[in-house]
């Protein structure tokens, strides 16, 4: 039997639109983003907070216990409800065991169904008995997702209650919360103030809440089970057959990390999307091109990848993709080099595994990797441009255009203006993509080719350099020994380099960057390395990109470190046993089922950042189903 995830570790339960619920296995909101009811009001983006948690408590003939605990400044939790919690399990949904003191045993679920912006909360005796009452608060706000509440006299408590259906619309043009439940309910409006969310004030942000609770429901537990649908619709459903159809559907997915990846493919209009990750992403143009190659053509999604690849396709500009999707009203920011390059691997990948794909589709998308090579080839926006030697340069002075992108103030922490590796790496793959279908793309490539070779090994090192052409000063170099130089011999469809120079690079960067939970992104040894990812916004940026571990980044790693062991079934096996399943382990401690953004670089490896990340799951998907599979 798995050990118990530790009382902090996070749940979470998406809907598919962009709206979620998440918490943590004690029930005590640590986050400003925890929450029974967080939906999507322009899917996937426009999030509002409704309903954010609830107060419980049991009546039986020998005393009244909680069955919720909740933290309030300076640091009191109150009342002990979490301390009669006996077990927990996230599948196949969050689901408590709670022993009461007085004998009482009971189940607690909660339940999101893809599809349909709404939370089933339940209760039931696990052994009848006579007397037994639930009464249950909800902690409502009805505020954006990034903020926080406090209690105001525009907050409207008045219920709108018919037969079993209750409804409060807090403030105007914020969708209402609506309760379907089979108990009652008695209006008695009243604030709850000051509760402290411990992981935004570890992050230096504002970290305390005032919620609204505007009455009590209440039901006899010993008739039967209490059960709660919170929506923002009249639409009511029957609970046991959203749970059997859910059970059903959950039981479906192959492994629990293809129920995973199911959490971050969401509607975005009429096509699809890809959530970068939970609770605070949105749909990122790199991180989705990344994330897709696990989330969908590992899985053989094919078709939910051909809708997000095409949705995309319709927003080059300048043979640039946005890095942020364009939102209604909004400029969209086309501030990464590298997320169209991603994208041109993710259309090949896709045309190589899908013969069906309708021909109009294979030439939308085929089309748009010829803008996109095109367009760097004859230079686009942030100085983005092919030099004579076949190379893309990039980049000028406030702008961080690889995915090292973080920025402290005004300061890019790690700028990389000039000709970064990785970007050479997706940049011939990209060349070599086009060159199938175009064959005048092949005396460029030919060329980047020879000059990437000779331009970018670092002979003292024994690596390749992290920049050539710093800040576009032709003959400089950059020798900090990052993990990017990894893309020159895994993690894309074509290795640059090969040979003694590849191997050299695959055991350096193993002894220097590997950690169990992703690959340093600074080497221990550099100037400016930091092995701790805390601290408030300015520390955490400035270590972001400065030693912090990507698990994302095991996926080029492994796969460059099987290639040059000849990729062989006994290489696959050593590197399963070696490096991905330490990093599955990691799925029971921070992100139950998922893998985190990121992880200290030094031990004991400490998750930290977002805890549901698409690009970490994605690519523990493509080395579990791809890179690491036994062969035929």
């Amino acid at each position: 039997m798995p050990p118990a995830p530790p009382h902090d570790a996070e749940w979470l339960e998406a809907d598919g639109l962009g709206g979620f619920a998440s918490g943590t296995v004690d029930g005590i909101r640590t986050r400003r983003y925890h929450a029974l009811l967080l939906v999507a009001t322009a899917p996937p983006t426009g999030r509002m907070v409704l309903v954010n948690g609830l107060e419980a408590w049991i009546d039986t003939s020998r005393g009244t216990f909680p069955l919720t605990s909740q933290r309030y400044q300076p640091d009191v939790v109150w009342p002990a409800g979490a301390s009669h919690h006996e077990a927990f399990t996230p599948d196949p949904w969050p689901t408590w065991t709670i022993a009461l003191p007085d004998g009482t045993r009971l189940v607690h679920e909660i339940l999101v169904r893809p599809g349909m912006p709404a939370t089933l909360v339940s209760w039931r005796l696990l052994t009848p008995q006579p007397n037994v009452r639930l009464r249950v608060r909800l902690l409502l706000s009805g505020r954006d997702y990034h903020s926080l509440h406090h209690e105001n006299p525009g907050f409207r408590f008045d219920a709108d209650v018919h037969d079993h259906c209750i409804a409060w619309n807090p403030y105007p043009g914020v969708p209402a919360v609506v309760a379907h439940t089979n108990g009652g309910y008695r209006h008695a409006p009243d604030w709850y103030q000051t509760f402290l969310y411990t992981a935004e004030e570890a992050r230096g942000l504002d970290c305390v809440e005032d919620l609204a609770s505007p009455g009590e429901l209440v039901w006899d537990l010993s008739a039967g089970e209490a059960t709660l649908l919170l929506g923002t619709r009249n639409d009511d459903v029957d609970p046991t057959a959203m749970r059997d159809a859910e059970r059903v559907r959950r039981g479906a997915f192959a492994t629990p990390l293809h129920r995973a990846a199911d959490a971050y493919l969401v509607r975005r209009g009429e096509g699809r999307t890809v959530i970068a990750g939970y609770p605070w992403f949105t749909d990122w143009g790199r991180d989705t091109f990344i994330a897709l190659r696990g989330l969908c053509l590992a899985t053989g999604r094919l078709d939910e990848a051909r809708s997000i690849l095409l949705e995309w396709a319709g927003t080059v500009s300048e043979g640039m993709l946005p890095n942020r999707f364009p939102d209604t009203g909004e400029t969209p920011e086309f501030n990464a080099v590298d997320a169209s390059l991603w994208f041109v691997v993710a259309v090949h990948e896709l045309l190589q595994r899908d013969p069906d794909v309708p021909p109009r589709d294979a030439r939308t998308l085929r089309g748009a990797v010829e803008t996109i090579v095109t367009g760097y080839a004859t230079g686009t926006r942030h100085h983005i441009h092919v030099d004579r030697d076949g190379l893309v340069a990039a980049g000028e002075p406030g702008m961080q255009l690889t995915w090292m992108d973080a920025r402290v103030g005004d300061r890019v922490v790690t700028p990389r203006i000039g000709k970064p590796v990785e970007i050479q790496a997706l940049w011939l793959n990209a060349l070599s993509i086009a060159a199938a279908f175009s064959p005048r793309w092949t005396p460029l490539l030919a060329r980047a080719q020879a000059s990437f070779v000779e331009r970018f090994w670092y002979a003292d090192g024994g690596h390749l350099y992290d920049v050539v052409d710093v800040d576009h000063q032709a003959g400089t170099a950059d020798a900090t020994f990052r993990p990017n130089q990894i893309f020159a011999v895994g993690g894309l469809p074509v290795a640059v380099l090969d040979g003694e120079r590849a191997r050299r690079v695959v055991d350096a960067v193993e002894v220097q960057l590997w950690t169990p939970l992703g690959m340093r992104t600074l080497a221990p040894s550099s100037s400016g390395y930091t092995g701790h990812y805390r601290g408030d916004s300015t520390a955490r940026d400035g270590a972001y990109h400065q030693g912090t571990a990507w698990p994302w980044l095991v996926g080029p790693f492994v796969e460059a470190w099987v290639r040059v062991r000849g990729d062989t079934a006994a290489a696959r096996r050593e590197a399963r046993t070696r490096f991905l399943e330490p990093l599955l382990a990691s799925r029971d401690i921070a992100g139950l089922g998922h893998v985190t953004e990121v992880a200290d670089g030094d031990p004991p490896f400490t998750p930290g950042g977002c805890p549901f990340q698409a690009w970490s799951v994605g690519e523990a998907l493509r080395l579990d189903r791809e890179v690491l599979a036994e062969p035929a």
